[in-house]
């Protein structure tokens, strides 16, 4: 006898059911409600909402009542709705600001936004959805048209004829160029045609993509749940879109300096002996570090807030010895909390209903690490004081930095995540994991940050997060997670890097030298001498791989990732302006040409170099057995950083690369500010800072300018107004030079008594300067005031007392 299941409709064969999408169809009515523009259409309607002159919000609703509410990757502050004039004609509602207009054509929806010139920026063509919730929309594409952003995306730099998916996942093996998601998902496309920039920022914590490859003259936006919630930024320039961008979604957080060194990892160091000896080893070489990190080792059985008892059994007193050194640990914290009635954090986290739960109420549960494992939900308010709470137990031990893994969250399961009906509480809007997925990396990392930022009673936290949303830039650095040890990696790196920049993350950078697979001498140095001038800087390999320690290939690579390492520390201070000009403004560390130089048609997809802020050009060799390469030049003059050669841009040269050498380029007319060879960033050994001035030209029209800026790098006084600002400017005329020098706020005062000025390959022979005397180098090194010859090419060393009330002097050029 046969039940009804013998009917179940999957037996019956596949139903073939033509899925409709619907579209809002004509306007039907329109209105303004404290300065939101809902406008419905037959079907649905989209909401405007202007943000500023250059940026607005246009949320698709189906709903009669649309929901305003933004993920936790926009600023409340930068949400504030701003009026501006309406003008209604029969086919059109025109919206207008001072710097664009906004047409929304009635009957279909098409939006589209002109500048002041009445130039084309931006055209949507279809918004459509389906009855199961995804969401799509369709965007014209130019012949010229070029793409960027998208955050941590394998390929080229230039994102046309690609398709991304954004959905958080851990993929260890293989990163490809074909490959479509990664650890981290940042929603947001620059797209730069006729020399026109502007942004598309979808704030959509569910699985979403983007499309540049399927339709020729299109590109397409679509989310797979959840709202069509776009943000447009306007330019025109691209910089601009990333200002803006990340005014909407935040900046980073000025990070201590000791997280800017350089950082030693490995998978994993075993026991606290070894991590000593590594710590007194990089000491005894004189090779520069700053942190060694602890991975999942360390732990007690893998339990998050615990030290195995065998082998790290006095965990303070490791550290204590290894603050004394000069280096601190960052350990690994994951989110997967083992399954231990005798384990204090789950027990708690049980009992307090802190841990993801399905609708009905049971914990889910999934094997990571520690085997089987619940997860906080970091989507809850409580949950995360409580998590960040926790960190107490690192901060006591004099831990000041945390590092986030498997926070996709990676689950070991067939989807490699969290069942997608687990839900998250949401402080009372309660969503399932799959609206939520994208956001619980980013999440768990701000719990970190802020409960570090709690205990450590007013010194900067560091967090290195793998996985994030738009907006993780606020709490964390960001690594490119399980690369391998092949050039092949190490070439895609540079393009990965600069569109994470551009994508708000400028704190980001790969693990040098490869994490799994076996890396090469010629590798590890090739990799190190590009590495250290990412912004974020890891050694990092993998248990069973060749060991990758600076010194595991014999003293002759060592001696040159000393060199490169130490130059890191050498220009810290240039790095240190970055990093607040990044949390300043937005612009990242390293850029794309591109970005300094768009009417270049040479580097909209020049991904083998790259610039270090706007006046450094860096050009890595990716290749083995590679002793020379083409380098790109833009406009201007290019000094080779080695040897002093001058290149007019605007070209390709050939570069000499033998191994120890990698080619770097200072634009002619730049300021670098350099400091002393530090073996670790807040060694005690003053605050001497030598500004070098490359280029220099004694004739009219010549004019440099430059900011230093300078705090104690490691406190938030700076957020109190405690920090320096030292401008510094050359003018030329046709017989000199006359450099200044004036502080625009001293509150806080630098432990040093002198200023020193170099002018490095000039393009005049100096003769004087006014009012100091010629001395000798051991007479400036014993703190004389004067200048004396520097060996490249007629520069000099200018030296003069820092005076709070800065100076000037003229540096005459030899007549004839």
């Amino acid at each position: 006898m046969e039940s009804s299941e013998a009917i179940r409709p999957e037996k019956m064969g596949p139903m073939v059911i033509k899925e409709t999408w619907n579209t809002p169809g004509s306007i039907v009515s329109w209105e303004r409600s404290e300065n939101i523009y809902i406008c419905r259409g037959e079907c649905g309607g989209i909401v405007f909402i202007f943000l500023s002159d250059e940026m607005f919000r246009m949320k698709v609703f189906r709903d009669r009542v649309p929901d305003l509410t933004t993920t936790a990757a926009v600023l409340v502050e930068s949400c504030i709705p701003h009026l501006f004039p309406v003008e209604e004609t029969e086919e059109q509602l025109i919206f207008t600001t001072s710097a664009i207009t906004l047409f929304l054509e009635k009957k279909t929806f098409i939006i589209r936004v002109e500048n002041v010139q009445g130039k084309v920026i931006m055209q949507q063509n279809l918004t459509s959805w389906n009855p199961r919730g995804a969401n799509h929309a369709e965007y014209d594409m130019q012949p010229d048209s070029h793409f960027y952003g998208l955050g941590e995306k394998s390929s080229f730099l230039d994102k046309r004829g690609e398709h991304y998916t954004n959905w958080n996942t851990d993929v260890f093996a293989p990163h490809l160029p074909e490959i479509e998601a990664l650890y981290e998902s940042i929603p947001l496309l620059i797209h730069m045609h006729d020399e026109l920039s502007y942004g598309l920022f979808l704030d959509n914590s569910g699985r979403s993509e983007f499309d540049m490859r399927s339709h020729g003259v299109a590109f397409t936006i679509g989310c797979a749940t959840g709202a069509l919630d776009i943000y447009f930024i306007n330019g025109p320039e691209m910089k601009d879109v990333v200002k803006r961008y990340t005014s909407l979604t935040g900046r980073i957080a000025l990070p201590p300096k000791w997280a800017i060194g350089y950082h030693q990892s490995r998978y994993s160091y075993m026991n606290q002996q070894e991590v000593l000896q590594l710590a007194r080893t990089f000491r005894e070489k004189r090779i520069p570090c700053d942190v060694i990190y602890l991975d999942i080792h360390y732990m007690d059985e893998y339990r998050v807030f615990t030290f195995d008892p065998v082998n790290f059994p006095e965990p303070a007193k490791m550290m204590a010895e290894l603050l004394e050194l000069g280096v601190r640990i960052v350990p690994i914290v994951d989110p997967g909390v083992k399954k231990d009635p005798n384990y204090k954090v789950y027990k708690e986290g049980v009992l307090d209903k802190h841990f993801c739960r399905r609708l009905e109420g049971d914990i889910f549960l999934g094997e990571v690490w520690p085997g089987i494992s619940v997860f906080p939900d970091f989507s809850d308010s409580r949950t995360s004081e409580w998590w960040g709470d926790l960190h107490k137990y690192y901060t006591d031990l004099g831990i000041q930095g945390i590092w986030n893994d498997m926070n996709e969250p990676a689950v070991f399961n067939d989807t490699k995540t969290m069942d997608l009906d687990v839900m998250h509480f949401n402080n009372g809007r309660p969503v399932t994991h799959e609206e939520y997925h994208n956001l619980y990396g980013m999440m768990m990392s701000k719990a970190t940050y802020e409960g570090l930022a709690e205990h450590l009673q007013g010194e900067r936290p560091f967090v290195l997060t793998r996985a994030g949303y738009a907006g993780i830039q606020r709490y964390a650095a960001v690594w490119t997670g399980d690369n391998r040890s092949f050039w092949e990696h190490m070439a895609m790196a540079i393009p990965m890097v600069l569109n994470m920049g551009l994508s708000g993350l400028a704190f980001s950078g790969p693990d040098i030298g490869g994490f799994a697979h076996h890396t090469s001498a010629q590798l590890l140095v090739r990799w190190t001498q590009m590495g250290v001038f990412f912004p974020y800087c890891r050694n990092h390999s993998s248990i069973g791989t060749m060991r990758q320690e600076p010194w595991s290939f014999g003293e002759e690579v060592e001696g040159i990732l000393r060199e490169f390492i130490g130059l890191r520390y050498r220009w810290m201070p240039y790095l240190y302006n970055l990093f607040h000009e990044a949390e300043q403004t937005g612009m990242p560390v390293i850029r794309p040409l591109v970005l300094e130089y768009p009417r270049d048609p040479h580097v909209t997809n020049l991904c083998d170099q790259f610039l270090l802020g706007e006046s450094v050009l860096i050009a890595p060799i990716y290749r083995p057995d590679t002793d020379h390469r083409s380098v790109y030049l833009p406009e201007g003059q290019w000094i080779d950083y080695w040897d002093g050669t001058v290149n007019e841009g605007g070209r390709h040269i050939l570069a000499a690369a033998p191994l120890h050498i990698m080619p770097m380029y200072i634009k002619a007319g730049s300021f670098i500010a350099e400091g002393p060879l530090k073996q670790y960033a807040m060694e005690e050994t003053g605050e001497l800072v030598i500004v070098h001035l490359y280029g220099a030209k004694a004739e009219v029209g010549f004019n440099a300018a430059f900011t230093l800026y300078e705090d104690d790098g490691h406190s938030f006084g700076y957020r109190r107004g405690r920090y320096s600002e030292l401008a510094v400017k050359a003018v030329g005329d046709e017989a000199s030079i006359k450099l200044s020098w004036s502080y625009l706020l001293r509150d806080y005062e630098p432990h040093r008594d002198v200023l020193r000025f170099a002018l490095c390959y000039p393009f005049f022979t100096i003769a004087a300067v006014s009012g100091l005397s010629q001395i000798s180098m051991e007479q400036l090194e014993d703190g004389r005031e004067g200048w004396v010859q520097k060996g490249n090419k007629g520069g000099i060393i200018v030296q003069v007392g820092d005076a709070p009330e800065g100076g000037e002097f003229m540096i005459s050029a030899e007549k004839g």
